[in-house]
């Protein structure tokens, strides 16, 4: 039998999500407490199912514009603009498959083999996961826990190569809950520009903040080299509609519906238009989800303290950053699977975000408060 051709290197390159194996290994498990994944334990509203419905009823399922439905991307200039220092039209704004296609199209846009990203560690491994699949090097900056585990703009330079093209930012961040400050946020687009790099700030938590509000990085952008990533999935309970947006420079309109095609062609019809509801629709299941969370998450901590287990401070986001590094010995990925398999409790490795979330775990606050109630319980006491 002749031999068979070899797969790419760069693909072998990606590394596996640590969050999706502790995940799957609680799914095996009977009766396990699953508090390592961002699916919302929230019901889809109402009207954004109905406008799905509408549509498929009408056999609304041909082919859209490569960047979406009109009234869509005007729907999310209209949301965006006020905020962004330079106008956001339609022709800014692309339709994705969820936020995920939209990072891996603003990444596609920016950056070629060889080239650098500066990525945040800890950070959303598909950062560091859609980066090698496109051969090129994420270059991670540290974010401390002296620093509040925000990120340093010195730090940020420092780690700039004559390959870095992109920096990109996370706010409010996953895994972390922090929420970057509008004086931050305007030293690291000045960084940015100082350069000469893109900027791909990933906006998906925008909806959830508590004690901070949110600021867009496009708000310093005053000579278009910022792109934002915004997504349907966590705000609207929409994970599997799989609708999110790129928000691009005028720089880039031209070439975005040749890229598009190349990848989805467009995103699937009802969708678009469920998601054309949720953004314009009552916003009631959006207000009660906030709510939710922000009530999770003063759970999740008062748990912890009963706990004496440390943990940060959660701005933003639906996730909750715990110190357990007094527990695992340096190596918390080992212990998180030892605690799925011993007390059926499933929280995400610090360590699935980079190395410096070791010693840390993330807790998802969609989980129920009655399963946040039984999980954390079962984590061992200080």
């Amino acid at each position: 039998m002749p031999p068979v051709p070899q797969i790419a290197a760069h693909a072998r390159t990606v590394p596996a999500s640590g969050i999706r194996r502790i995940t799957e290994l609680a799914w095996s498990l009977p009766d396990a407490v699953v508090l390592s994944v961002g699916e919302p334990d929230l019901p889809t509203a109402p009207h954004v199912l109905e406008a799905a419905r509408e549509a498929l009823a009408r056999d609304d399922t041909r082919y859209t514009p490569n960047g979406g439905i009109a009234p869509l991307r005007d729907a999310v200039a209209a949301w965006l603009d006020p905020e962004h220092a330079l106008p956001v039209r339609r022709d800014n704004v692309w339709v994705t498959a969820g936020g995920a296609q939209a990072l891996h199209l603003g990444l596609s846009l920016t950056v070629g083999a060889g080239d650098g990203v500066l990525v945040p560690d800890p950070g959303y491994p598909p950062f560091t996961m859609a980066t090698r699949l496109l051969q090129a090097e994420a270059q991670p900056y540290a974010l401390r826990a002296e620093d509040g585990f925000l990120p340093d703009p010195a730090a940020v330079e420092a780690a700039i190569t004559d390959r870095t093209r992109v920096l990109l930012l996370n706010s409010p961040s996953n895994p972390l809950g922090t929420v970057l400050p509008a004086d931050l946020l305007a030293e690291l687009v000045d960084v940015a520009r100082r350069h000469d790099l893109w900027m791909l700030s990933d906006e998906c938590y925008a909806a959830f903040t508590y004690d901070a509000p949110h600021i867009p990085a496009a708000r310093f952008d005053t000579d278009g080299r910022v792109l934002t990533l915004h997504t349907f999935s966590k705000t609207h309970a929409m994970t599997g509609f799989r609708v999110g947006v790129l928000v691009v420079p005028d720089t880039m309109a031209p070439l975005m519906p040749t890229l598009q095609e190349s990848v989805i062609s467009c995103v699937n019809t009802p969708a678009q238009y469920a998601a054309l509801a949720a953004l314009t629709g009552p916003q009631d299941a959006v207000d009660a989800a906030r709510r939710t969370y922000r009530e999770h998450r003063d759970l999740a901590a008062g748990l912890l303290d009963e706990r004496g287990i440390r943990w940060l401070p959660a701005a933003g986001g639906i996730y909750l950053w715990a110190d357990v590094a007094h527990l695992t010995d340096g190596d918390v990925a080992a212990w998180a699977e030892d605690l799925a398999r011993s007390a059926g409790v499933a929280v995400a490795p610090g360590s699935a975000f980079g190395p410096g979330g070791e010693g840390w775990v993330r807790i998802s606050l969609t989980a129920s408060a009655a399963d946040l109630r039984a999980g954390l319980s079962r984590l061992p006491a200080r």
